[in-house]
């Protein structure tokens, strides 16, 4: 019975994922950035991008190379580290108009995503929800062919139009 119960669920959730005429609905977009170091730093790391509803993007992945504590994380309007202090990425990516907040503020950039927690190794493991960005390039709020830049001083979350992060200690292209 309970063989019967439990087959009878798998089938059920097997089917609630299935698209019309039983075909599988097609994977979540997904984006990633390679960060490189710049200005000085040796920061690098990997961090994908993939969308878990409409205007909910997942961010996931890990930096290294930074002193420990919090420094800020943002998208910025350009997908150009060319740079070798990042600034051809341009400033935060705020398609709204809106001032420098933190990521779960109502009002803020839309690439305003807060801080990273390095810790005693220098690493930062990455991995929550953002809001009002879409893993899109045709859309307002999309952020492929953007970058992702990390900063070497922490994000105060309220300070226009940068949160006083400091410099760009690496920068990546969402691709």
């Amino acid at each position: 019975m309970k063989s019967v119960i439990a087959a009878a669920a798998l089938i059920g959730i097997a089917a609630g994922c299935a698209g019309p005429a039983g075909q599988s609905e097609s994977a979540p977009a997904t984006a990633t950035a390679n960060l490189e170091p710049r200005s000085g730093s040796q920061a690098s790391g990997k961090i994908t991008f993939t969308q878990a509803g409409a205007d909910i993007v997942r961010v996931s992945g890990e930096v290294r190379g930074l002193s420990k504590g919090p420094k800020g994380f943002h998208i910025h309007e350009k997908g150009d580290c060319s740079d070798p202090k990042a600034m051809s990425a341009g400033g935060h990516f705020n398609p709204t108009q809106h001032k420098h907040g933190g990521p779960y503020d109502p009002q803020r950039h839309a690439g305003d995503l807060g801080n990273l927690n390095f810790n005693d190794q220098g690493i930062a493991k990455v991995d929550f929800i953002a809001f009002g960005i879409s893993v899109s390039k045709d859309k307002a709020d999309g952020i492929i062919g953007r970058a992702v830049v990390v900063h070497l001083d922490v994000d105060d979350l309220k300070t226009d139009p940068t949160g006083n992060a400091g410099g760009r200690a690496a920068c990546g292209v969402i691709r």
